[in-house]
């Protein structure tokens, strides 16, 4: 064969695919089957003394193959390895420890038990004032002597002078200040315990609690309860951890369940002392407060120690006469009892029944003379009491049976349907009891009385029960006609508008379409005078956000008339963006069927609109996308069937809407470049000229639209996603077009992108991009009055004006690949086509000028790669020359027709300098010579067999 051959050696696509597929190979796995369960049978033998022995044999019942896993550990898991070397005693003792935990735990609360650190935020957030405030603050003291008994007296000293002449008084301060205070104490008391200086943190307990018996500024009390029995619960916990830590010694440790027996005398000596320190206090709230607060350490006296000290202390606070202080102190009582004996509900009981018997002090001289001086209507008074109440309550009710809510709601009744009690009732039990006898409910709500605590607050409170549990069916529609007559005739917009927020929810649990409509007709009616809603929007928020989650049928909720009303009421724009976001997700999650329902369209096309308007110059890139991502799961969802007209008219308008919203543009871009081959596909052969005319629309709005992209790899990408779409569907003007915009846009990527906040170099991108641009243009028929190879050669010129960096072979690489082209496009047939377009491989048939052309366009490029390896040449780049070396071999293997002698000694050439200078893969050399010797047995490729002898093998030594 001569050398005026063409360079590409002829391709047989059909003969080599089936050369490539495995063959099929029959296997009998007899009786193991892969997805079968191996069951390991463990059988011990007398473990023998001589070396070699074995002390375990396993066995598979489904086969000899033994379980990888069993044979690793051999037969044990690692848990039981590392029991077995535990100490035995210490083992023992841990079982045993675990066995009487999960016993006690029996009687523990357990997580369905709201805890209170969750209702403490929200008593900060409610019970606030603008009063000044005052707080006591100790003077430091005097060092103590070093004498022993001079340290004692000292100790002595301080313990007396606790509540006289060491505590000055702060005046004045803000609520933030005395919050500030308190935080400041809780540190100073965590400093104090950590220095040792113990009768210091008992003194600043001591001070805290004294701020229990202060209610000169009532409306905060709750919140200084809380703030107070943060610290108290701070010390608790110090005593406790500190007397435990002395029943440990370096041999074992003290199990959380232990035994007054298993306390060492030291720890119990240290408890008594404690307790004794505490009995001195004189006051009565702080010795009940300190006391209460290490109630737990009660457990290294004695085993009954706290229950005989629960009954003492809750007769203690009848000592008290604030009923407001009385009724916070059982509420921590009860707190801490919980904590540590939740079993003793009787102690619970005597506390609420305590409560109920002192309740009449509320309405007594004392404390009315005291809110007339502080200015406080006896409702709000009243409202104080909830939070104690409803923990007492809780604790009672929890895991009670119904029998104890007969009781409570008989005892309600003898006080009068006292509407404070009725309150925690239905806040304190179960859902389902409540719901059950919600009329019962409602009429003592009725014969409350309104002046001492709202209705409405109680109607609220039934409410939030009913979106929890169904009432009887039958009492449904009665409930709700009682609970709206009382909330629709609330003047106060903010009353109303948390009545109706619970409301809501049971109307849209129960009811249809109709009373929905009702209900928020009612809400925009109440909400929008003075404009109302504009200190609402939380409430207003939950509104929709319940009416979307019952209402799942979108077409249904958007033909409720007052719907979007309701949303018009949403005017700040950040809180009507996010009510929008809401909607749509709940359209994304619940819409599982394509529409193209009017109704929907125009409400969500509405939502979406809003959240695209929002999007400004400060917007983050996040928000943007989490909105894209939104709209785009809209657009998804429309479909108007085989009307492909009118979904491309809604593209079109969704373009409009959502220009500023890349992510959506590109959405519309593909969408409509899909709609384009369903049309072809579903109108092919039926009314030919009006789909061509339709597919070119299609063409049009994507040629359009792209250039306002400013990502230039969307672009790029899109340009020849469209491309083909244009010539799938025949246009082939229209895809010369676009690819043409790809080829003139590359020399405008620029070097590095922004990818995830990090800039990164872009050739790996335009790399990936230009690969399969190429192989697009396989199947581009040359166009008439452009000459050959019009489009490839273009691209290749802009290849070699854009400037690479200097440390890469990404070009080399794009002109290898290019190489593989020029090889496919000399084939008499291409191994792939575009359906009733006619390739080059048809326009040229094999034409002697043509396959002149792609040779000298391949001998081109094939002298770049080489000019390109001769300039690698360099110590620090040999390396890399080697690897382009024995690539351009393996194309020139590949694709080229090695008959050819310049060729074939090109290769020989490429091999020796792949292998010169030692930095070849040895085993990837070994695999493709073996791979020539086996090619060379086709008689075709006999060839080879000389090319072979011609390719040695070199050391690297």
């Amino acid at each position: 064969m001569t050398d005026k051959r063409k360079h590409a050696r002829s391709r047989n696509y059909v003969r080599e695919l089936e050369s490539c597929r495995l063959e099929s190979v029959s296997v009998d796995f007899g009786d193991y089957h892969p997805l079968k369960p191996i069951t390991v049978m463990e059988s011990k033998t007398k473990k023998l003394g001589r070396k070699g022995s074995t002390s375990s044999t396993s066995s598979s019942s489904s086969s000899s193959m033994m379980d990888p896993l069993s044979s690793v550990l051999d037969g044990t898991d690692p848990l039981s390895l590392f029991a077995a070397t535990a100490d035995p005693l210490l083992t023992a003792t841990t079982d045993s420890a675990r066995k009487k935990r999960d016993k006690d735990d029996s009687s523990a609360v357990g997580s369905d038990f709201e805890p209170w650190s969750s209702k403490r935020a929200d008593i900060l957030a409610r019970y606030t004032t603008n009063e000044k405030l005052s707080i006591v603050s100790e003077r430091k003291a005097t060092t103590p002597g070093s004498a022993v008994s001079e340290k004692v007296r000292t100790r002595l000293e301080e313990l007396d002078d606790l509540e006289e002449g060491s505590q000055k008084e702060l005046l004045n301060l803000t609520q933030q200040d005395y919050t500030n205070r308190i935080e400041e104490l809780n540190q100073s008391l965590k400093d104090a315990w950590a220095s040792d200086q113990k009768v210091k943190a008992l003194k600043i307990v001591i001070q805290c609690s004294k701020l229990l018996s202060d209610t000169t500024v009532i409306q905060f009390y709750p919140s200084k309860f809380v703030l107070i029995t943060d610290i108290l619960d701070t010390f608790g916990k110090l005593v406790y951890e500190r007397i435990f830590s002395m029943c440990t010694d370096n041999r074992s440790s003290l199990p959380d369940n232990f035994t007054p027996e298993s306390v060492v005398d030291t720890a119990k000596e240290t408890c008594l002392n404690w307790f004794f320190k505490i009995a001195s206090i004189r006051e009565l709230i702080p010795r009940f407060y300190v006391e209460a607060a290490i109630l737990k350490c009660n457990k290294f006296l004695s085993k009954t120690g706290i229950s005989e000290c629960l009954p003492r202390l809750t007769s203690m606070i009848r000592g008290i006469g604030d009923p407001l202080v009385a009724v916070y102190a059982r509420a921590y009582l009860c707190r801490v009892g919980m904590e540590v004996a939740p079993h003793l509900k009787e102690n619970l009981n005597k506390n609420f029944f305590d409560f109920l018997l002192t309740f009449k002090q509320i309405h007594g001289d004392t404390v009315q003379n005291q809110l007339v001086v502080q200015c406080v209507e006896i409702p709000s008074y009243l409202t104080l009491y909830s939070p104690a109440i409803d923990w007492i309550l809780q604790c009672i009710s929890y895991r009670a049976a119904e029998v104890l809510l007969t009781e409570m709601m008989e005892r309600c009744k003898k006080l009068g349907n006292n509407a404070l009690l009725l309150n925690s009732v239905m806040s304190a039990f179960r859902a389902e009891f409540i719901a059950a006898r919600s009329m019962d409910f409602i009429g003592m709500i009725k014969e409350c009385d309104e002046s001492g605590f709202p209705k409405h607050l109680l109607f609220r409170s039934l409410g939030r029960n009913l979106a929890l549990a169904d009432p009887p069916e039958g009492d449904r529609l009665q409930i709700l006609n009682e609970a709206w007559k009382v909330i629709t005739k609330l003047k106060s917009p903010q009353d109303y508008i948390n009545c109706a927020e619970i409301w809501v929810e049971y109307t849209c649990r129960h009811f249809t379409k109709r009373e929905v409509n009702t209900v928020l007709a009612d809400v925009i009616k109440h909400m929008t005078p003075d404009r109302a809603f504009e200190e609402a929007y939380p409430q207003l928020q939950s509104i929709i956000q319940k009416v979307i989650t019952y209402f799942h049928d979108f077409a249904v909720l958007f033909s409720l008339e007052k719907f979007l009303p309701f949303l018009d009421m949403f005017q700040k724009e950040s809180v009507r963006v996010e009510v929008c976001k809401c909607i749509m997700e709940a359209f994304i999650k619940h819409q599982l069927e394509p529409t193209k329902d009017p109704v929907i369209l125009n409400a969500l096309l509405h939502v979406c609109k809003t959240m695209h308007d929002s999007v400004n110059a400060l917007t983050l890139e996040d928000e943007k996308r989490m909105l894209a991502s939104l709209i785009n799961g809209f657009l998804r969802m429309v479909s108007f069937g085989r009307d492909f007209e009118q979904q491309l008219s809604f593209y079109v308008e969704a373009r409009s809407m959502f220009c500023n919203l890349e992510p959506v543009l590109v959405q519309l871009i593909h969408s409509v470049n899909q709609l384009a081959m369903e049309t072809r596909k579903v109108m092919k052969g039926n009314h030919s000229r009006k789909t061509a005319a339709f597919v070119r629309a299609c063409v049009a709005f994507c040629f359009i639209t792209i250039p306002s992209l400013t990502s230039i790899f969307s672009r790029l990408n899109l340009y020849l996603h469209s491309g083909q779409i244009a010539l799938a569907n025949q246009c082939l003007s229209q895809a010369d077009a676009f690819f043409k915009a790809a080829i003139s846009l590359v020399p405008e990527v620029p070097k590095t992108i922004n990818i995830d906040g990090k800039m990164r170099s872009s050739e790996t991108f335009l790399l990936e991009f230009l690969c399969n641009f190429f192989s697009t243009l396989l199947i581009i028929p040359d166009h008439p009055e452009q000459g050959v190879l019009f489009l490839v050669r273009g691209l290749l010129n802009v290849i070699q004006d854009y400037t690479w960096e200097d440390n890469g072979d990404d070009k080399v690489r794009i002109y290898t690949n290019v190489v593989h082209l020029l090889s496919a496009m000399s084939q008499e047939t291409y191994i792939y086509h575009v359906d009733k377009v006619e390739s080059n491989d048809t326009l040229y048939g094999g034409d002697t000028k043509f396959l002149a052309e792609t040779n000298k366009l391949c001998e081109t490029l094939i002298a770049q790669i080489l000019e390109h390896l001769k300039s690698l040449g360099k110590d620090e780049t040999l390396k890399r020359q080697s690897q382009l070396a024995l690539n351009l071999f393996n194309s020139i293997l590949a694709h080229g027709d090695l008959r050819n002698n310049k060729l074939n000694q090109l290769a020989v050439n490429l091999w020796n300098l792949a292998q010169r200078h030692g930095y070849a893969d040895t085993k990837i050399t070994v695999k493709t010579l073996e791979y020539i010797k086996k090619q060379s047995k086709h008689p075709e490729l006999s060839h080879f067999t000389d090319l072979a002898a011609r390719l040695p093998l070199q050391s690297r030594t």
